[in-house]
C-alpha cells in the first residue's frame, strides 16, 4: 500500500478541545478555545497552551500571567466552538453562553463552573515559535466536580463525556479499551 504524502503540517490528532478562561484585573473575563494544549511535566506539574499572539486572550494571559484550562463535555461543545470563532473584544462570552465564571482557588482568572475539571495555571514562560506562541505554565490547583469522584476517591472522568478535536471536527470520547499496563498483565490464559 502506498501512502499519499502532504507537505509538513500538524496531523497529531485527536487533541483535547478545551476552553481557557482568563481575565485582566478589573475587566470582564474571557474564554478562548484551544486545541493545542497538553501536559509538559508531572513533577512539578506543568501544562502548555499554544495561542496566536493576535488573539484577544493572548494579551490578557501575557499581562495577568495566569489562566484556567477548563475541560469540555459533550454538553459544552457548542460553547467551546463559539469561543473559538468569536472574539471577546466584541462580546462577553460568559454572558452570551450562559456560563458561570466561578472564583478559582489560587489564580484570579475565573474557572468555568459548568466544566468538570478546572486546571489553574500560572505562566512560567512564553516561547514565541511562529504562528502560535507556546505558553508554558505551572499547574497550581485543580478543581474537580465531586460527581466525577467515586466513593474510593478515584477520579472517573470517563463519566464526564469529554470531547476531542480531530482535523476540524469534534468527537466524544469512545469505548473503554483497557487501563495503563493492561498489555503486560497476566491473564488466566497466559502460561
Amino acid at each position: 500500500m502506498e501512502k499519499e504524502y502532504w507537505k509538513g503540517g500538524n496531523m497529531l490528532y485527536p487533541v483535547p478541545a478545551v476552553m481557557v478562561s482568563c481575565q485582566k484585573e478589573n475587566e470582564k473575563p474571557n474564554i478562548i478555545t484551544v486545541a493545542w494544549c497538553g501536559t509538559i511535566c508531572t513533577n512539578p506539574p506543568m501544562a502548555y497552551i499554544s495561542v496566536r499572539p493576535e488573539r484577544y486572550s493572548y494579551e490578557i494571559i501575557k499581562e495577568s500571567k495566569e489562566f484556567v484550562i477548563n475541560l469540555v463535555t459533550r454538553e459544552l461543545t457548542k460553547a467551546c466552538d463559539y469561543c473559538g470563532v468569536k472574539s471577546g473584544r466584541d462580546i462577553d462570552k460568559f454572558k452570551k453562553l450562559n456560563l458561570t465564571p466561578a472564583k478559582s482557588c489560587v489564580v484570579n482568572a475565573p474557572s468555568i463552573l459548568e466544566s468538570p475539571v478546572n486546571i489553574e495555571c500560572r505562566v512560567k514562560d512564553i516561547l514565541e515559535l511562529g504562528s502560535h506562541h507556546m505558553i508554558i505554565a505551572d499547574v497550581v490547583k485543580v478543581g474537580i466536580d465531586p460527581k466525577f469522584i467515586n466513593k474510593k476517591g478515584k477520579l472517573c472522568l470517563n463519566k464526564a463525556d469529554l470531547i476531542t478535536y480531530s482535523h476540524g471536527d469534534y468527537y466524544a470520547l469512545g469505548d473503554y479499551i483497557g487501563n495503563f499496563g493492561y498489555s503486560i498483565k497476566k491473564t488466566i490464559n497466559d502460561n
